[in-house]
């Protein structure tokens, strides 16, 4: 199992550690943090955009598609009731001279975002409590 270390820096900033690499969040404050680095929630919604990216700019590479230009809408709609997304929109734009035979195909690139997949097959998540003793 993959994992990450997530550590509680004060105030609200909460920062994840993860090969090597750092990300930080912080709370807007509005919600009594900083805003000196992204919500969590946002950098969810990042995920899911840029994870969607990836896969257009790989598809355009492997073609020697120029991929300058594609920009990528997310939207989202939200369920007020439950408190939660209920649908993400992501809006592939591409420049007048994409080449039109492949516009099905690149929906089909980002449907292969692993973000995206992971959503749609509803992983369990186990929340536990350890201490440095055990």
């Amino acid at each position: 199992m993959a994992s990450m270390e997530i550590t509680l820096d004060g105030g609200k900033v909460i920062t994840a550690h993860l090969n090597g690499k750092t990300i930080r969040t912080d709370q807007s404050v509005r919600n009594g943090g900083g805003g000196s680095a992204p919500e969590p929630f946002e950098l969810f919604l990042a995920s899911i955009g840029t994870c969607a990216g990836i896969y257009v700019k790989s598809f355009c590479d492997q073609r020697n598609i120029p991929a300058e230009g594609i920009r990528i809408i997310q939207s989202m709609e939200f369920d007020s009731e439950k408190r939660v997304p209920s649908r993400f929109k992501l809006d592939i734009r591409l420049p007048a001279d994409f080449p039109a035979k492949y516009r099905s195909a690149v929906i089909n690139a980002a449907e292969l975002c692993l973000v995206k997949k992971t959503i749609n097959h509803s992983p369990v998540f186990e929340v536990i409590t350890s201490s440095d003793q055990d």
